[in-house]
């Protein structure tokens, strides 16, 4: 079927506009379209699914002209519109077409500004699997910017009492990171491309980007001068990893995160953790690693080093934290750590490990901020101290926290055991490019895991029950939490028990890119 990315992307864009149309008052009309169209794209996935070529590199894949704009004594301007998905972002595509869906139903009780909340949510919908589609990186950096600003309001506007606070800090972090991607993409743009009937013609492809052969001769991607120790294309290449290290986030980019968690409502947290920090994995795997295969290498023990960091920073911080939501935040800083690792090993099992990663993670922690999210809405209270002996009135809600948090804990039977393992071989792979004893620390990270989700299930759910101020308020899961936290958790489950074939989509990638990597090699 054609034009399926496409109707993924713009159907809640379009529905945006539908929105604006509807009368304020009408509530259940918004909750309503916006179910509808989270419906329709689960359709699209999984016609999508269907219309896959697996033997080529890009599964499928949509073109247009974009921009043909000619700049005068500067050449011209073109961008087209490229969309496709490959082992690196299909997984994530399903990723965001379910966790939006999960999205949606989490609000349905939302009453502040109801039209708002919703157009917002529906925009940052289509801007989230955009970025994922996008190959030509005008389109993506489009995407990726256009994320910025309803989650700023989500936050702003719907979030808790620091709401402003962490909204700002969110919006100032992750500018500043796309400052320097945007900086980095110009200078691709402009060293980039051939020559047609005597014109330059520049490209935005990524795919161009990679290829040697449109480096133009002379620019500064051929260019061998230092700037303070380093070639312009290593500064290129760090430009890039701190501006996607902010998204992802790795330590020390990272202090936006737990203030936007704490403060968003439940649902932006979900989609936050789940989401927008995989943008970040993804563009360092999608443009970082293939566009300067020589300084990954260069730089290999410092993205190695930065997500080991990340792991065990993130993991003490998550022991630490009081409140239960500051808790899962730190533990999504320990999580993607494993990402940065997986990926500067350049190792088909450590980069198919980091992509498995994004996937599981995503999955896992969505139950985690729901898990915190039915507490909070009945109690207003998110300290893990004032709860105890809940498995005596929760009993459903105590075997899904049990789910969430052992798969958390990377326990084997889950999805982010493989993910997990599978970074530790590649780091442990004779032909890692991170030295050995980064994957030895990194594996401190389960234990650490281990050590807060354990200490948490102890302290929240066994022992005397006790109220805190709020007895008569701790009732069981209802029909739609439950819906949302077993759909979940069976995701969770199946990817941990039958991880080959989520495999199979993503290893074609990451072979490819480990070979690209390893021609780079000084012998």
């Amino acid at each position: 079927m054609p034009y399926l990315l496409s109707l993924l992307i713009f159907s809640p864009l379009a529905a945006v506009l539908l929105a604006g149309l509807l009368p304020s008052r009408k509530h259940q009309w918004f909750r309503m379209l916006a179910l509808a169209v989270s419906i329709g794209q689960l359709l699209a996935l999984i016609a999508l699914f269907n219309s896959l070529s697996p033997n080529i590199s890009l599964y499928y894949a949509e073109q247009a002209r974009w921009l043909n704009i000619s700049l005068g004594t500067w050449g011209v301007l073109q961008a087209n519109y490229l969309v496709a998905v490959d082992g690196l972002s299909l997984p994530l595509v399903a990723l965001s077409v379910v966790v939006l869906l999960i999205a949606v139903i989490s609000s349905w009780h939302e009453q502040k500004n109801v039209k708002g909340y919703f157009m917002l949510l529906l925009t940052l919908n289509g801007a989230i699997i955009g970025s994922f589609c996008a190959l030509d990186m005008l389109l993506f950096y489009v995407f990726f910017e256009f994320m910025l600003i309803p989650m700023y309001f989500l936050i702003g506007i719907w979030g808790g009492a620091r709401r402003e606070y962490a909204s700002v800090k969110f919006l100032l972090y992750t500018l500043f990171g796309s400052i320097l991607i945007l900086i980095v993409f110009i200078g691709l743009y402009l060293g980039v491309g051939v020559v047609q009937f005597g014109q330059i013609l520049h490209s935005f492809s990524v795919l161009d980007w990679q290829d040697a052969h449109y480096h133009m001769t002379g620019s500064w991607l051929t260019s061998s001068e230092t700037y303070g120790g380093f070639t312009l294309k290593a500064w290129a290449f760090l430009f890039l990893l701190v501006g996607f290290g902010i998204k992802l986030p790795t330590v020390p980019f990272h202090t936006w995160l737990p203030d936007a968690h704490v403060e968003a409502s439940t649902p932006i947290s979900v989609i936050l953790a789940a989401l927008l920090l995989k943008v970040g994995g993804y563009g360092l795997a999608r443009v970082v690693l293939p566009v300067f295969p020589a300084e990954t290498i260069q730089f290999s023990g410092l993205v190695g080093g930065l997500g080991v960091v990340s792991i065990v920073y993130g993991g003490f911080n998550a022991l630490a934290s009081k409140d239960l939501k500051r808790l899962i935040a730190y533990s999504s800083v320990s999580h993607m750590g494993f990402v940065l690792l997986g990926l500067a090993s350049g190792t088909t099992e450590g980069i198919a490990g980091a992509v498995y990663q994004m996937t599981s993670h995503g999955i896992i922690t969505s139950m985690l901020f729901l898990i915190a999210g039915v507490l909070y809405d009945r109690t207003h209270d998110r300290l893990i101290d004032n709860y105890s002996g809940l498995s005596t009135v929760m009993p459903r809600y105590t075997a899904l926290i049990m789910i969430a948090f052992f798969a958390g804990m990377g326990l084997p039977g889950f999805s982010g055991f493989i993910a997990e393992v599978l970074v530790l071989l590649g780091g442990f792979n004779p032909l890692s490019l991170v030295p050995v004893w980064l994957p030895a620390l990194a594996a401190s990270g389960l234990l650490l895991a281990a050590g807060y989700f354990a200490w948490t299930i102890q302290r929240m759910l066994y022992g005397p029950f006790v109220t805190k101020g709020f007895a008569g308020t701790l009732t069981d899961l209802t029909s739609r939490e439950r819906f949302m936290l077993v759909s979940l958790a069976i995701l969770t489950l199946w990817l941990g028990i039958l991880p080959q074939g989520l495999l199979s989509l993503i290893n074609p990638f990451a072979e490819g890119l480990s070979r690209l990597l390893s021609e780079h090699l000084v012998p």
